[in-house]
């Protein structure tokens, strides 16, 4: 933002005030004293001192100088807000916003500071730094960047940002360690958004405080009878924190059997836990990360109704084991966040939760929504689990793999380009020489090889072999004439969880695909709605398709609202 213009008069005018309160005052850290609740003329004198202010700072070859010119003209601009004129107040807003983003713009410059409340120097000017209803997870002293200074690759150069006053920050610390939840934070740390103003010193001679506070928790600030809306910028956080983070790596080395991202598997909140707002729970596919969702997640939190309703929370999972048992793993990162965020179980956020799924993590929301009765099991035993031999962990787990009902508290779910019904891929000779690198040593399967081999008798003579060798993986279980992949596309959600379908179709592909999915294992029936678009696989990234997932979710308050509480 740039300074406020303002004619020649006004220039030479404010030029004399500077040069007058110089002579009377002296020292630069001084700071203005604050502006009486009403008066023209009083406001008026401030701003005009504040622009001169800013003029001398702008001119200033000294750091020491400029900063504090900076902070006087912040402090000073602070005090016409209160004015009985709206358009002083609006000049002053702006010149406030100007005059600390210049003063930031050189101390964050050096990126090894760390921000904590209490007093503080920017090149010999003392300040006071002051948090506002900050996110309690953003504990001990705080790295921070300028909004704007984040590049915006990842969302495709789509920022949601709105002017205002105040200067708009990404924060970050490292996650905690002493607390359960504090394995819920992204290891890479905690990044909040956040907004930076000046404002005078409670006392006349108490420095002035820097403001660090969270637009959207505080809305706008009140100054004399105005409200002034505080800047945001909703998308900086995310793309700083991901700009850090090893998952796009982790996530190839997990597929083929590297165990790094399975020592970060779990559930993940992007943002602080409200009980009274839904989840929106995130499952990448095959070989991905978290991080496929960033535009997505973007323009949820960009959007001041959807963020109001719901919260983000992702999934990290290693994409090698067989489909039956990431859907079991899943669930259990999902117990373990609910026992550590609600262990009385009686928030409102468990009812209303919302799954949306990308290709192999779609399949995995969908098999989160039904009931399986004894459909996957039927394929591959003869007899009960209460029937059987063996280790009764071993027995418990495939019982739980094969056995399940849909996760409580989905309330609805979206499918995107979902090989439901399989993929040729996974038979191709990629695929085929894919399952051979792909890991096969999940626990799960070495309970079923275990189980299947103290009971022959008991397995089904399709998956006898498969069993007692451990011939499963990810993709094995993605072919489409796979028997238990085969049987569970016949498992549909119930009426009570609605469930939509976005495909893709790459442009000339025959018969019809998005290049890994067919467009006829995309769709399945019963589909609330079905959404085709021009788009290879990665249809998440897609902005029709983002444009279609927040039309669902609008659609989906609006119709809770009409049902009441």
């Amino acid at each position: 933002m740039t300074p406020v213009p303002y004619d020649g008069c006004a220039r030479v005018f404010a030029w004399a005030v500077l040069c007058l309160s110089l002579a009377l005052g002296g020292c630069a850290t001084r700071p203005a004293k604050r502006a009486p609740a009403s008066g023209i003329g009083s406001s008026q004198s401030l701003l005009e001192q504040a622009q001169a202010e800013a003029t001398a700072a702008d001119q200033s070859h000294r750091a020491s100088d400029a900063a504090a010119g900076w902070v006087r003209c912040a402090t000073s601009a602070h005090g016409a807000l209160a004015a009985t004129s709206q358009a002083i107040g609006k000049q002053a807003s702006a010149l406030a916003t100007h005059c600390t983003d210049r003063l930031l713009e050189s101390a964050l410059r050096q990126r090894s500071r760390r921000w904590s409340e209490g007093p503080t120097q920017i090149d010999g000017t003392t300040l006071t730094v002051e948090f506002r209803q900050l996110s309690p997870a953003l504990r001990g002293p705080l790295t921070m960047v300028r909004a704007q200074d984040v590049p915006m690759q990842m969302f495709g150069g789509e920022r949601f940002a709105r002017p205002g006053l105040g200067v708009p920050l990404a924060l970050v610390t490292p996650r905690c360690e002493d607390a359960p939840a504090c394995h819920l934070w992204p290891p890479e740390g905690v990044f909040r958004w956040a907004t930076a103003w000046i404002e005078p010193g409670v006392e006349d001679s108490a420095p002035p405080r820097l403001v660090i506070g969270d637009p959207v928790a505080i809305g706008n600030l009140t100054e004399g009878t105005w409200q002034y809306p505080l800047a945001e910028d909703t998308s900086a956080f995310f793309a700083y924190g991901a700009g850090t983070s090893k998952l796009p790596r982790l996530a190839i080395w997990g597929l083929l059997g590297g165990h790094e991202v399975g020592r970060r598997a779990g559930l993940y909140l992007l943002e602080d836990y409200d009980p009274h707002k839904r989840p929106i729970v995130m499952i990448h596919g095959l070989g991905s990360s978290p991080l496929t969702w960033a535009r997505l997640s973007n323009a949820i939190w960009g959007d001041p109704l959807l963020r109001s309703q719901f919260q983000v929370w992702h999934v990290v999972y290693q994409t090698n084991a067989p489909l039956l048992v990431i859907r079991h793993r899943v669930k259990g990162y999902l117990d373990e966040g609910w026992r550590v965020l609600d262990p009385e179980g009686d928030d409102p956020a468990r009812n209303g939760m919302v799954l949306i799924g990308h290709s192999l993590g779609g399949v995995v929301s969908r098999l989160l929504s039904v009931d399986s009765g004894e459909v996957l099991w039927s394929v591959g035993f003869t007899e009960p689990v209460s029937s059987l031999k063996g280790d009764p962990e071993d027995l418990r787990s495939i019982d739980e793999v094969f056995h399940f009902t849909a996760y409580p508290g989905i309330s609805r779910a979206i499918f995107m380009a979902s090989p439901h019904r399989g993929s040729p891929t996974a038979g191709s000779f990629i695929g085929r020489f894919m399952r051979v690198l792909v890991g096969r040593r999940a626990p799960e399967l070495e309970a079923l090889n275990r189980v299947a081999r103290d009971n022959p008798e008991a397995v089904t003579d399709l998956m006898r072999p498969i069993f007692t060798r451990s011939r499963l993986n990810s993709i094995a279980t993605l072919q489409p004439l796979q028997p238990v992949r085969r049987a569970g596309e016949t498992l549909m959600p119930g009426p009570g969880i609605p469930y939509h379908t976005i495909a893709g179709i790459k442009p000339g592909s025959r018969p019809e695909s998005d290049g890994v999915v067919p467009l006829a294992s995309a769709i399945i029936p019963g589909a609330q709605s079905t959404l085709v678009i021009s788009s290879e696989h990665n249809v998440q990234e897609n902005a029709e398709a983002v444009a279609e997932v927040l039309r669902i979710l609008r659609e989906d308050i609006g119709q809770r609202s009409e049902e009441g509480p």
